[in-house]
């Protein structure tokens, strides 16, 4: 439960000319400067290890870095994806460097380790996930995040990330040591958990309410099989849930404040069949109003009254 306090600091962020630039530049500039602020960490890290192995682990984080790069320059959803699963994985690498440097960790490993934290914190901020969607938004349409369904964000999302991130590293590694089968077999794993991994994480950069001329939609696959979309005329208010809302929870379970649509006529969801019932014909439900859960509530709240939305 949220006391009034800190609901209503969640609920009155408003993104400023300063906040929409730093969202929109600081993922770059912090990434770019990578190879000088962390650079001198990875050289330590490696100096010791055989050529081959050194070579290997140079050329795969300038390529992880020339990704990252272009990500941060071309603002989408896919690129949003790009640096949630690269910028956290600078940090793994930067902490790998610092265990493994020669003479023990010092000042160019803290600050590797400091730069890419704040790569990490940046692409996975609410203000950074609002700015790169919109960056592949069509026309006069507004893209607010929903926040990532309970049930995978204990879990599920970290134990993905990790088995990608990890094979990753390790198969190159292990056949530049000569490993042959154990490199072999975890690089064609690593192979088959980015295809599959990228593609279940990157769902969860494509959840959003978006306010267009005709009204709002909500766009959201692990709780609809088709996006909803609302007709402005139909929308009665647009306020903050209560606790004992009757709506129909289209969160998936997320934690937060949920934002309510009240609806003056009922209208039509094909809600998502839970995995055991993807075989059973599923039936429309009428609703009369839907609930759901922005990454920042304040947000949407600010923009329906924008765009003449009852809000209340």
């Amino acid at each position: 439960m949220v006391s009034d306090g800190g609901r209503d600091r969640q609920i009155s962020s408003v993104m400023t000319p300063t906040s929409r630039a730093v969202s929109r530049w600081a993922p770059a500039l912090v990434w770019l400067s990578l190879p000088l602020t962390a650079g001198s960490s990875f050289a330590n890290a490696l100096d010791h290890r055989a050529s081959a192995i050194s070579l290997t682990a140079v050329i795969g984080l300038w390529l992880l870095w020339v990704m990252g790069l272009i990500a941060t320059l071309t603002p989408s959803s896919v690129s949003l994806t790009t640096l949630r699963i690269l910028m956290p994985a600078s940090v793994v690498a930067a902490a790998w460097a610092a265990l493994v440097v020669p003479n023990g960790a010092d000042l160019a490993e803290s600050v590797a380790l400091g730069v890419t934290s704040l790569c990490a914190v940046l692409s996975l901020s609410a203000a950074v996930g609002y700015t790169f969607i919109n960056g592949s938004s069509y026309g006069d349409e507004r893209r607010f995040p929903l926040r990532a369904p309970g049930p995978v964000v204990f879990g599920p999302i970290e134990l993905v990330w990790v088995a990608m991130v990890t094979s990753v590293f390790a198969g190159p590694m292990l056949l530049a040591a000569k490993q042959w089968i154990p490199g072999a077999l975890i690089s064609v794993l690593a192979v088959a958990l980015v295809i599959g991994g990228a593609r279940a994480l990157h769902q969860l950069s494509k959840r959003w309410l978006v306010f267009v001329p005709a009204g709002i939609v909500l766009v959201d696959r692990t709780s609809l099989l088709d996006a909803l979309l609302v007709q402005r005329h139909t929308v009665g208010s647009i306020g903050l849930a209560d606790e004992d809302s009757t709506a129909a929870d289209l969160s998936a379970g997320a934690l937060g404040i949920q934002v309510e649509v009240r609806l003056s006529t009922t209208d039509s969801i094909i809600p998502t069949p839970l995995r055991r019932d993807r075989r059973k014909i599923v039936e429309p439900v009428d609703v009369d109003a839907v609930r759901f859960t922005p990454s920042r509530p304040g947000w949407v709240l600010d923009a329906a009254r924008e765009r003449r939305f009852t809000v209340g």
